[in-house]
């Protein structure tokens, strides 16, 4: 994983908003009808080059494909994975449950995406993987022509996997967990033998507390939360660590957020992860004052910081005065070599919706890199 020893460098959780072209080839395959391949596929990477080529526009140095062959984070194995059908109703976070109006907005609003979030019905194991291959040479591809300084891939945790997929095989949650993770170990591992960074995707850290967990107390939910970790570092156990990075969110959502469980719990077990990449929500209002933790607790010698210093919820352009003054906070407690800028979340986590628009999104990238570029020259005193 590149790091700088002269500036911050900047990067993103990775994914995007999709062109209207994009998104009509993932529902259309999302609904079964005949599409002409060649040209979908044309499609989806012509996407990809468009992403990175505005994401290095934007003062990008770590890119993604912008997760342009994906309708969904976590719903896309369906297609990669056998033992997944059917559809499963949407269960809101306890916060929202508290908020019916606010949930309703949401879903009116086109937050809450319109796809199908399938079951585990029968045993799990790799059914394909050439779209996982595309993907990487779609993005290699891409990084051939923008040049950027590296790229990596998104895959989804295990444990996020089992969080919106329930089972409905398997005798335990724990067998069910070890069947994911031993079939997406594939997919963990061909990203990174292609060369490129693997990012993993474990929302389930963090926002598993108040949906799928949310009946059960604290220790429990950490419990668990530890349960998902060690089961993940399993799948990787063939991969360098150092060629891996997880985001750690509570939810890509303008919610109130009143229960999301606090990072100084967290943090202890996110830690245990075989990653050297740490990516974490400290944009929004509810995270934001989290910065100070990392002056508590010490992120071990072999680990970087990726912190959100942008929000992915809202259209507001953060200045990149203001960018910088969070970096350097970071920068303070970890060192300023092992902080990397990103972003709260994806902009795109769900095809077709978001709530930022398309071009405001990489207004909002550009400002990243310009506020990374005044942290570092704060940091290492350039004038």
């Amino acid at each position: 994983m590149k790091t700088s020893t002269d500036r911050i460098l900047v990067t993103l959780v990775g994914s995007l908003p999709r062109s209207q072209a994009v998104t009509d080839v993932l529902f259309g395959r999302e609904r079964g009808e005949p599409l002409d391949e060649p040209t979908a596929r044309a499609t989806i990477a012509d996407g990809v080059k468009d992403a990175v080529r505005r994401q290095v526009a934007s003062g990008v140095d770590v890119v993604s494909d912008g997760e342009m062959s994906k309708i969904s984070y976590a719903t896309y194995i369906k297609d990669r994975l056998t033992g997944f059908a059917g559809d499963t109703p949407r269960e809101p976070g306890q916060d929202l449950v508290e908020f019916p109006r606010i949930l309703k907005k949401l879903a009116e609003t086109g937050a809450t995406a319109k796809y199908q979030r399938p079951r585990c019905v029968a045993e799990i194991r790799v059914s394909d993987l050439r779209p996982a291959q595309t993907d990487v040479d779609n993005l290699q591809a891409a990084i051939d022509a923008a040049a950027p300084a590296e790229g990596f891939l998104n895959a989804a945790s295990p444990g996020v996997i089992a969080l919106f997929q329930p089972n409905d095989y398997y005798r335990t949650q724990d067998d069910y967990l070890e069947a994911v993770a031993e079939a997406m170990r594939a997919e963990y591992e061909l990203i990174v033998n292609a060369g490129l960074l693997l990012q993993i995707d474990a929302p389930d850290l963090a926002m598993g507390r108040h949906t799928m967990y949310r009946h059960h107390t604290a220790d429990e939910f950490l419990r668990s939360a530890s349960r998902h970790v060690e089961v993940l570092n399993h799948a990787l156990r063939n991969v360098p660590a150092d060629r891996v990075r997880m985001h750690v969110c509570w939810g890509n959502y303008e919610g109130p957020h009143h229960h999301d469980v606090p990072l100084e719990h967290l943090l202890p077990i996110v830690l245990g992860a075989r990653v050297q990449g740490l990516l974490i929500e400290g944009a929004n209002p509810r995270h934001e004052h989290e910065w100070s933790v990392f002056r508590e607790q010490r992120l071990p010698e072999d680990k970087v910081l990726i912190p959100g210093v942008i929000s992915s919820t809202t259209n507001y352009i953060e200045h990149p005065l203001l960018v910088a003054e969070r970096l350097c906070r970071y920068a303070d407690g970890v060192g300023r070599e092992r902080v990397l800028a990103g972003t709260d979340c994806g902009f795109g986590t769900f095809a077709g919706f978001g709530p930022v628009d398309p071009d405001v999104a990489y207004l909002k990238l550009k400002s990243l890199s310009e506020g990374a570029a005044i942290a570092s020259e704060r940091l290492w005193g350039r004038h």
